[in-house]
């Protein structure tokens, strides 16, 4: 998420705790928006007749620089794909803008403040001009008044593409994977299908909102937008612009530490003294200020207030609002009383105005990702605005795992099994999650093995198996955890006056260290092929082997109920299919955490002086069983369907095609007809790109290099030899055999692959070619041994196979956020 900043402004303040504090839809009066007993932040007039807005800008300083403001942007509407990231409440990144003469124009400028020198006026200048900067529009200039006060056109800047809307519907937002690509191309802007809504101008006394559309034009607009759009060629957005008050002296940034689960803003000082780093990092987080320094428990000068949108169906609006109150037990635990709180959006009240931090509700065609965002001021990293989108049919994808897991039978009785109960559990921890990133936090994907210590995991629900039935009666955790508490403390606590506020955050990191807390985030958890031990997403528990066999037999107990009882009275049979996927796949991430064990290196985020403990590899014996494990998810009891359940997946489709229908299902073989092999190729694929992710063979074969005890390639690839590869007597082992093969040359031909990996699967292809191909003819699976042999021989047709040239790898349904598309999120602009 973004990053947003809470100096909570003046005109914010006022309403913020004129508001009484709501956990329900009770409707509350509308506050008087438009009422203000302070001047606006700038003179803004329209006139009807051109549809232009014009500002009065004050006295130029000794630069010629008429102002400076932060400068923020925001869709009130959006495009509804999961494909591509233009959402209704996504903001745009957060800018310094100054207006400035040049010449006879007003140029409109988003300056650099990333570059900088904490040296005197000639040396800040000097790196000033070492760095760009980027004039966004040119304003004429209408007259000028007292002083030098000019008034100027303000329009052509609300018209430009300052989010760079045309780029995202281009596919070059968001870098989302292959089979989410939209295929769309050729957008650009149409300047006179664009116009500002002058009725949607609001000024107050420290911001100014107002709202434009601007229209993208593309004669090849590809058929995601086809699906979406009234007319797909011509796409419209409503856009909303911010212009904001510097925030006023007196915040003082927190230094991030790399032991700490905080996003932080970077700023280059080069007047730092030699022996200094030139990179600032200053953690991300609100202005909070105690009444009183000194006490331990204080009241705050302004509350950080988060407003669910009312446009949240209930019960979903009043569970979000519980979850995400939560943390007013984390700032309570650090000293602040009452310090966070949490109100439905009033009736007429504008989610997009900057003065609310706002949980938005976003609808889109197909599920996809939530996530937290900000408004923060660049220079400092205060966060102004927090800003969080939550996507609606993520909520039903987890509703239809439920029902898979455990049937339809107990809905809404508000028992264990009750899949809406466990849902509506699920989107308050959802909310708590992405408002915590809005406050300044990242993942710790090492919650759930300490115990649930973190609302920052990605959490799997605690499934239990209880007199051999499903048990989902503690599927998710309530509150915040212990990790949540260290962390806030850390990031908003402050010392009584008189001490360093940097040294005293560097104790209370050490601090954590010694109590044993672990963090681990998306730089080492978020590629299954990452090797630090724990740090996954969407499993429950110590990420060992025994919890892969645990959720295998919840996997099998589920398999052996499935049926229409996973349906509602009335539902399509054929929506079996989809339910049938994530029940499947269901052991998909505790796969990925027993790999990371294979290879696996336990270090942590550490500093010099700090008390953390030294890398160390995995443990051996833990090693080879996180080996045995995925071979036995390769095995047919684990990947075989049996004939009458495919049978039953087989049921017919009519009406209009679902696209997130078609996004969730297994290919068939023709129609409506399941496969059951291709059920099995592609959960094998999860596994194998688990098992054989080249930086973890890599891994594999240093370790025991390093120490003989470790095992090492020539062991893994006996093993796979001797378990996978050399049963193959049904067609659903010599699937199985077929697609390990396969991969195993994908991965020898990827030039990524150092040459001892490489090396070695070459050995380990042709030994397995030579003893497929000495099968006697009179075994039953001769045939396949030998057409494999050939296979494995022909170098040349074995590498387009293994890159997918002549057969591609089946299609794996996507799975996170239980959902897609998450990959390359920490840049300074994207969602955490």
């Amino acid at each position: 998420m973004l990053r947003l900043r809470h100096h909570i402004l003046g005109g914010v303040s006022s309403l913020v705790i004129a508001l009484p504090v709501v956990t329900s839809s009770l409707s509350l009066p509308v506050p008087a928006l438009a009422a203000a007993t302070e001047p606006a932040l700038l003179s803004m007039k329209t006139d009807a007749k051109s549809g232009k807005i014009f500002v009065t800008l004050p006295s130029p300083d000794e630069n010629g620089v008429y102002g400076r403001y932060l400068y923020a942007s925001a869709l009130r509407t959006g495009v509804g794909s999961a494909r591509i990231r233009l959402d209704h409440g996504m903001l745009g990144p957060t800018r310094v803008l100054a207006f400035r003469k040049i010449g006879n124009k007003v140029a409109v400028i988003f300056e650099n403040p990333k570059f900088t020198s904490r040296g005197d006026k000639d040396i800040r200048e000097g790196v000033e001009r070492s760095f760009p900067f980027s004039v966004i529009c040119m304003l004429d200039m209408i007259s000028t008044g007292p002083g030098g006060t000019v008034t100027a056109d303000l329009t052509p800047f609300f018209l430009h593409d300052t989010m760079d809307i045309a780029t995202s519907l281009n596919g070059g937002g968001l870098k989302l994977p292959d089979v989410l690509d939209s295929g769309a191309k050729g957008f650009h802007q149409l300047p006179s299908l664009g116009g500002v809504d002058l009725s949607s101008l609001k000024s107050f006394p420290e911001n100014i909102e107002v709202e434009a559309v601007q229209t993208f034009a593309s004669e090849t607009p590809g058929p995601e937008m086809s699906l979406l759009s009234p007319d797909p060629g011509q796409v419209s957005f409503t856009v909303h612009h911010s212009l904001v008050k510097l925030p006023d002296a007196g915040f003082v940034p927190r230094k991030f530490d790399i032991r700490s689960g905080s996003h932080a803003s970077p700023v280059y000082d080069f007047g730092a003294p030699l022996g200094e780093d030139v990179l600032l990092q200053y953690a991300n987080r609100f202005r909070l200020v105690k009444i009183d320094p000194t006490a331990a428990k204080s009241r705050v000068v302004k509350p950080i207030v988060f407003y669910i949108d009312n446009a949240a169906p209930e019960p979903v609006r009043s569970a979000l609002a519980e979850g995400v109150s939560w943390w007013n037990q984390a700032f309570e635990a650090a000293g602040f009383i009452d310090a966070f709180q949490v109100r439905i959006l009033p009736p007429g009240v504008d989610p997009q105005d900057i003065r609310y931090n706002i949980v938005n509700w976003n609808e889109r065609q197909t599920r996809s990702y939530s996530y937290g965002m900000g408004v923060i001021d660049p220079r400092t990293g205060e966060i102004i605005r927090g800003n969080v989108v939550l996507e609606g049919l993520r909520l039903r994808q987890d509703l239809m795992i439920f029902e898979a897991l455990a049937g339809t039978a107990a809905e809404n009785s508000g028992g264990a099994n009750d899949a809406v109960r466990v849902s509506l559990a699920r989107i308050r921890q959802l909310g708590v999650h992405e408002v915590g990133h809005a406050i300044g936090l990242i993942h710790n994907f090492m919650g759930s093995t300490q115990d649930r210590t973190s609302v920052m995991d990605y959490p799997g629900p605690r499934i239990g198996i209880k007199d051999g039935k499903i048990d989902l009666s503690d599927a998710y955790a309530t509150g915040v955890g212990a990790w949540d508490k260290y962390m806030i403390d850390w990031l908003y606590g402050d010392p009584a006056p008189g001490k360093d506020p940097d040294v005293a955050a560097a104790q209370k990191a050490d601090a954590i260290e010694k109590a044993g807390f672990r963090f681990g985030t998306d730089i080492d958890g978020r590629d299954p092929d990452t090797g630090l031990p724990g740090n996954s997403m969407w499993t429950d528990g110590a990420d060992k082997p025994a919890d892969l066999k645990h959720m295998l037999d919840v996997r099998q107990i589920a398999l052996s109920n499935f049926g229409p009882g996973t349906l509602r009275k009335g539902e399509a049979l054929s929506d079996l299919r989809r339910k049938f996927v994530p029940l499947w796949l269901l052991h998909r991430y505790n796969i990925e955490a027993t790999a990371k064990i294979i290879g696996g290196v336990d270090f942590r985020y550490a500093v010099v002086g700090g008390v953390s403990a030294k890398p160390v590899p995995a443990d051996a014996g833990l090693q080879k069983a996180a080996i045995d494990a995925l071979l036995d998810a390769l095995s047919p009891k684990v990947l075989a369907v049996s004939p009458a359940l495919a049978l039953e997946l087989s049921f017919g489709v009519n009406g209009n095609e679902d696209p997130q229908y078609n996004t969730e299902i297994f290919r068939t073989a023709g129609s409506a007809v399941f496969d059951p092999l291709n059920a099995t190729d592609v959960a094998a694929q999860i596994t194998l790109n688990a098992l054989l992710g080249p930086n973890r063979l890599e891994r594999v074969h240093l370790q025991h290099g390093h120490d003989p005890a470790q095992p090492g390639l020539d062991y893994l690839l006996d093993r796979i030899a001797s378990q996978i590869i050399a049963r193959h007597s049904t067609e659903v082992e010599q699937r199985i055999a077929y697609r390990t093969l396969v991969t195993m040359a994908s991965v020898r031909d990827n030039p990524k692959v150092t040459p001892d990996v490489a090396l070695a699967l070459s050995g380990a292809l042709k030994t397995a070619a030579d003893q497929l191909g000495t099968v006697h003819d009179t075994d039953a699976d001769a045939s396949w041994s030998h057409r494999m042999s050939a296979l494995l021989k022909d170098q040349p047709r074995l590498a387009r196979e293994a890159a997918k040239a002549t057969r591609p790898a089946p299609t794996i349904p996507p799975g996170t956020p239980i959902g897609g598309g998450e990959d390359d999120w920490l840049t300074e602009e994207q969602p955490f």
